[in-house]
């Protein structure tokens, strides 16, 4: 790499903005004025030091004599976005997440962890390749030389790294239609070019289904379904005049009212492209998009475009060893007609440095929920995907989750249940969790949940990590306190929602509901207590770590799925949505997968996720939480779907790596 000492023998001499020559990689850009980075030392690093996340891996720290800064923040032309970044001696580094969303960088599959080839208005044939680094959390990419030529200037500022690129040109607009494809043959496939000047950052924003207009001549009709989609495209350079001029909606103006009838006539279709405006030196092309149609959007060169074609498959195919043991996969998978498109992470637990652990959105309580991506990036795991279920209103948990050794929320309904621990050993089957309180006058009785939303008569059991409080769920609760094994309060919970009770850091809380309250009077202050507890099967045991959905899916190869036995509704069997998964393979490697609408139609049920899972190569699998909260994390991005479509999650599984 070169090191620019000419430039870099002046202290604190940041940014040199001045023309170079570069002969070679004519495919990445013509013609531009490259500019010459000058990395001191003479930045204190300013990333955030992590926050208290119980049992999660610590976050990295580099040597001292290598940290200059770093950064959570990226000022793109002046807007300023989240971007994981790292400045080191002669180098400048950007998170492959942060580099694909903000810029349009595509990656391209490969087998080489340190070298990822990239795809920017370049030859997909002859790649640039740049060198990667595992720190914090995320992968960065070396991006020193390919901002060299593309004529950035870049400087770090505290916990931003501002980029300022040449501003572009958006000279043309062209759209074209053929016919539509054998998996949708109702919907033309349409390609749309947009011609640039130079190679222009990019970013594609998902927006809302469109509704439509409700008829005026029958205002108490149901409102129509949408059947479309808002898109948009967003250049960060400038549109010439008259391509904004005709694409500049026309006013609609309203039928003369002396004759009724053409209020009855059909509205005039609406454009693909419905607008292109200029938005503080960005370019905005709305597009209106049928909702079985997704764009794709590539790059290409000589001269410089943006393609963007809509169709029912999107998905680009890829297989990226991103890690020593983690690579990236994203494919179609076949099953009888229908083809569904899978986002998943290959996992080989079996490598050194590294781990999984179950992650919650906050570790000082249960209760909360927040997106998969903030959670992952609150614990610097590289990698993650949402877990089981939770009540969203009240945002408590539904389901199992254990970490090192410690029961956090107890499983429900004997739903199935992914065990693991440090080793690479996992299990998979139908959990349920046994816990007895005893008494030294010889009572004992069941303790029905542990830290749970799921609320029945019985006795349930809070500790300190649900959080300092525990609220009544239900009226007439009796509540009973238990410090270093004794008993010593009891109250009335009264009405529920209304009095917060302290959960002791040296006991637990006990709350009586429905019949079981009259157990009180044998639970009087002064008694010692003791709590047993076991699962069904026994080898749940063994493992530190479980998290709990359902309903299982495969066992020793085969389809196991009764969605019945494990209380799931009908409705919930037979929905057809986005899914979570996780798996072992016949490799004894892991996978968390993503499986999302099929081509030109809605998502798998369940009945058809167990096959999908099986024909991915899986030997037992789970099916975990889905629809929205399907979503897959990778280096501060989500690899199956935009961020704004995702919803908050209570928990999910973490993958850690610590740098070797």
């Amino acid at each position: 790499m070169d090191k620019m000492t000419n430039y870099c023998r002046r202290k604190n001499h940041n940014i040199v903005t001045k023309p170079l020559r570069y002969s070679f990689l004519p495919a990445i850009v013509s013609s531009l004025t490259a500019i010459s980075l000058c990395l001191t030392a003479a930045y204190a690093t300013t990333a955030q030091q992590p926050q208290k996340v119980g049992q999660a891996a610590p976050r990295s720290t580099p040597p001292a004599s290598v940290r200059l800064s770093s950064g959570s923040q990226i000022s793109l032309n002046g807007r300023t976005l989240p971007g994981a970044w790292l400045q080191q001696p002669g180098a400048i580094l950007i998170s492959d997440g942060a580099l694909r969303q903000l810029i349009g960088i595509d990656l391209l599959s490969s087998n080489n962890p340190a070298r990822q080839p990239v795809v920017w208005f370049s030859s997909t044939t002859q790649p640039l390749v740049l060198a990667t680094k595992l720190q914090g959390g995320y992968r960065y990419l070396d991006i020193t030389n390919f901002a060299q030529i593309a004529g950035w200037q870049i400087q770090p500022q505290g916990n931003t790294l501002a980029i300022a690129t040449p501003s572009g040109q958006v000279r043309n607009i062209r759209s074209s239609q053929r016919p539509g494809t054998p998996l949708v043959p109702s919907l033309p496939a349409t390609r749309i070019v947009v011609d640039l000047n130079r190679p222009t950052p990019w970013q594609v924003r998902q927006g809302q289904p469109i509704r439509p207009p409700v008829d005026p001549n029958t205002p108490d009709a149901k409102p129509p379904a949408s059947t479309h989609r808002e898109w948009t495209i967003v250049l960060e350079g400038i549109a010439d005049e008259g391509l904004i001029q005709r694409y500049t909606p026309l006013p609609i103006a309203p039928p003369p009212a002396s004759d009724p009838n053409l209020l009855k006539q059909l509205p005039t279709p609406e454009p693909l492209i419905t607008k292109v405006e200029v938005v503080n030196n960005q370019t905005l092309i709305r597009l209106r998009v049928p909702l079985a149609l997704s764009p794709k959007v590539s790059t290409i060169n000589n001269p410089d475009r943006l393609i963007i074609d809509l169709r029912p498959d999107p998905l680009e195919p890829r297989d990226i060893t991103w890690a020593t043991g983690l690579r990236w996969r994203q494919q179609f998978v076949n099953l009888g007609t229908n083809r569904f498109p899978v986002v998943l992470l290959e996992v080989n637990p079996r490598t050194i440095g590294l781990t999984l652990k179950p992650i919650v959105t906050n570790p000082d309580t249960l209760v909360g929920t927040a997106p998969i991506l903030q959670t992952a990036q609150r614990y610097f795991a590289v990698g993650a995907i949402n877990g089981g279920y939770f009540n969203r209103n009240n945002r408590y948990p539904l389901g199992a989750i254990r970490q090192n050794n410690q029961w956090l929320s107890s499983p429900i309904l004997n739903r199935g249940a992914i065990a693991w621990n440090d080793a690479g050993q996992f299990y998979f089957g139908r959990l349920s969790l046994q816990e007895t309180l005893a008494t030294s006058s010889n009572l004992r009785v069941p303790i029905l949940a542990l830290n749970s939303g799921y609320v029945q008569n019985g006795i349930a059991r809070y500790t300190p990590a649900w959080g300092k409080m525990y609220t009544p769920l239900t009226d007439n609760e009796r509540i009973v306190i238990v410090q270093n094994n004794k008993i010593t309060n009891q109250f009335p919970g009264n009405k529920a929602g209304q009095t917060n009770f302290p959960i002791p850091n040296n006991g637990y809380l006990l709350t009586l509901r429905g019949n079981a309250t009259t157990v009180a009077s044998q639970l009087p202050v002064g008694t010692d207590v003791q709590i047993t507890s076991a699962t069904t099967p026994g080898e749940f045991n063994r493992y530190p770590h479980i998290i709990g959905a359902g309903p299982l899916l495969l066992q020793n190869s085969q389809i196991v799925l009764d969605a019945k036995s494990e209380q799931f509704s009908n409705a919930f069997i037979a929905e057809r949505a986005v899914r979570s998964g996780i798996c072992t393979t016949a490799n004894n490697t892991l996978l968390i997968a993503a499986v999302h609408n099929r081509a030109g139609g809605p998502g798998p049920n369940l009945a058809e996720h167990a096959q999908l899972m099986k024909l991915l190569g899986c030997v037992n699998a789970l099916n975990l939480d889905g629809g929205s909260s399907t979503s897959l994390y990778l280096s501060g991005q989500l690899l199956d779907r935009y961020p704004n479509t995702a919803a908050r999650v209570h928990n999910g599984i973490g993958i850690f790596l610590r740098p070797k």
